[in-house]
């Protein structure tokens, strides 16, 4: 994670312009903002509040679906025994470059070294198999949110930092079939939740062999394009069969008094999915943030140039905000912010919450009055327009729906401009032969573990998934790899990631 600062000749509402520099812009956009700072340790992040909202937005629709669907919250310990991972060979494998370890404690050496939960598959296990006898103790559908180390060696804000916050969902099952079920359930809320909520497009689709979780059976995953090209992974969902069963000999009894292992899920999403939504939305301006997730929907700007005026407008400010604070739009308040800096001039305050992504700005000042309007302004598409208080409320609500649709809409287009279908090497490689990403290639495949590290390691484009729906019915016909000429079931999703 770069340690670079904010440069003292910019305005403290300007940043980089992403044609300039995009990593530039994301980093200057999350410090600006206010999102997060970086931490004493290398590669950990401060997430502040105004961040922390938005995850907790997040965060509470995610929840919200879980429970829906049946699951339940817990939580497991930080600390996992070395031994634990180590029971699962190719999960160990997976995890072990990555695993931060305690061997000290108390002021003495620990008999047995403590790893720091990269992941709780293993200490989940070890708990099942005292909760598990039989078919009625199944299915168990646990969920916790947690923090997570992985010691990564690059790492970027939001995206990827030796801890962050997460879920990770844990489930038991009696048969691969209902384990398959719920892979795929939740494969959809998190879609859901991207869509609905983060108006984020994903693509859904299955991970290749290489490119599986540790220890599964098979991956499921989300795939984002964001603005300047690449791929962000924003979540997974894992069917690991009963590789963890057999690790942990985790059985049940069935109907017929037989033991049978259980199979297994895994799934989860991270804090990196508020590094996709900047992404995704912002602009060069700032946050732009769907209205569902945002911390402020609505930051209302009164003016006024001596204090009796500003006393007519903030007593104004304060009646609209009551108002929209008791009103529903999508089954929720609306989130109001007053901005009542006085020493912060009308414009500084316009830019700021630019920059800080509120989904709407209310301006009213002493003109305003007499005439009984505000201006109400956009985020998204900077529309201006004056509208009378008496209608502000309608006008606020129809606002937030359009904008929400909108960036849903506006973004998909961007990733629908952006696919292109690529069939000989000579243009594959031409078209991820330069800096920065190249949106998504659908190009053959054929299937191969050496053939997708060829093609990774020359051109530095990986198989992000194989889409479970194609973009095009032709994408799922046969065809000839991109780079052997060897047969190929379906095209496959490449593209440069993050």
């Amino acid at each position: 994670m770069s340690n670079s600062t904010v440069k003292n000749t910019k305005k403290h509402y300007e940043i980089t312009k992403q044609s300039e520099d995009f990593n530039e812009w994301f980093n200057e956009l999350i410090i600006k903002a206010e999102l997060a700072d970086y931490a004493p340790v290398r590669g950990c992040m401060i997430i502040r509040p105004r961040g922390y909202a938005i995850w907790e937005n997040i965060r509470d629709a995610l929840d919200a679906k879980f429970k829906e669907t049946g699951h339940v919250n817990a939580y497991f310990p930080l600390l996992i025994p070395e031994s634990f991972l180590k029971k699962e060979a190719e999960h160990v494998e997976g995890f072990a470059p990555h695993c931060a370890v305690v061997t000290h404690g108390g002021g003495k050496e620990l008999e047995e070294p403590l790893v720091v939960r990269p992941t709780s598959e293993t200490v989940i296990w070890n708990a099942y198999k005292n909760w598990i006898n039989s078919y009625r103790d199944l299915p168990l559908l646990i969920n916790q949110w947690a923090n997570v180390v992985r010691w990564e060696m690059r790492t970027k804000l939001f995206l990827r930092t030796m801890e962050f916050l997460w879920q990770e969902g844990h489930t038991a099952h009696a048969t691969f079939e209902e384990a398959e079920e719920e892979s795929m359930k939740m494969l959809r809320v998190y879609e859901n939740i991207c869509e609905e909520w983060m108006a984020v497009p994903v693509v859904c689709g299955q991970k290749t062999e290489h490119e599986k979780f540790a220890g599964a059976h098979h991956t499921y995953t989300i795939e984002v394009m964001t603005q300047d090209l690449k791929a962000i992974q924003n979540g997974t969902s894992h069917h690991l069969g009963q590789s963890f069963a057999k690790a942990f000999d985790v059985k049940f009894q069935n109907e017929k008094g037989d033991l049978e292992y259980v199979y297994a899920t895994s799934w989860g999403v991270t804090t990196r999915m508020i590094g996709a939504l900047i992404m995704v939305h912002s602009d060069d301006k700032g946050l732009v943030l769907p209205p569902r997730i945002s911390p402020t929907q609505v930051a209302i700007v009164p003016m006024g140039r001596d204090e009796a005026t500003r006393e007519k407008t903030y007593a104004e400010a304060e009646r609209v905000a009551t108002l929209l604070k008791d009103t529903k739009w999508r089954d929720a308040n609306i989130r109001v912010e007053i901005d009542k800096r006085e020493k912060e001039t009308p414009g500084f305050k316009f830019n700021d919450w630019e920059l800080k992504g509120a989904c709407l700005r209310v301006e009213i000042g002493p003109k305003d009055l007499e005439s009984s309007s505000c201006i109400l302004a956009r985020r998204d598409t900077y529309e201006k327009k004056t509208v009378a208080l008496e209608n502000v409320v309608d006008e606020i609500t129809n606002s937030l729906e359009d904008m929400q649709v909108g960036l849903l809409a506006k973004a998909k287009q961007f990733r629908l401009d952006n696919i292109k279908r690529v069939d000989t090497w000579e243009e594959f490689e031409k078209t991820f032969d330069k800096e920065g990403g190249a949106g998504f290639i659908l190009a053959h495949w054929d299937g191969t573990t050496e053939t997708e590290k060829k093609i990774a390691e020359l051109t530095k484009a990986t198989i992000r998934c194989i889409p479970l729906e194609p973009f095009h019915p032709d994408d799922v016909k046969p065809g000839k790899c991109v780079y052997t000429g060897n047969e190929s079931k379906q095209r496959v999703i490449f593209a440069k990631a993050y």
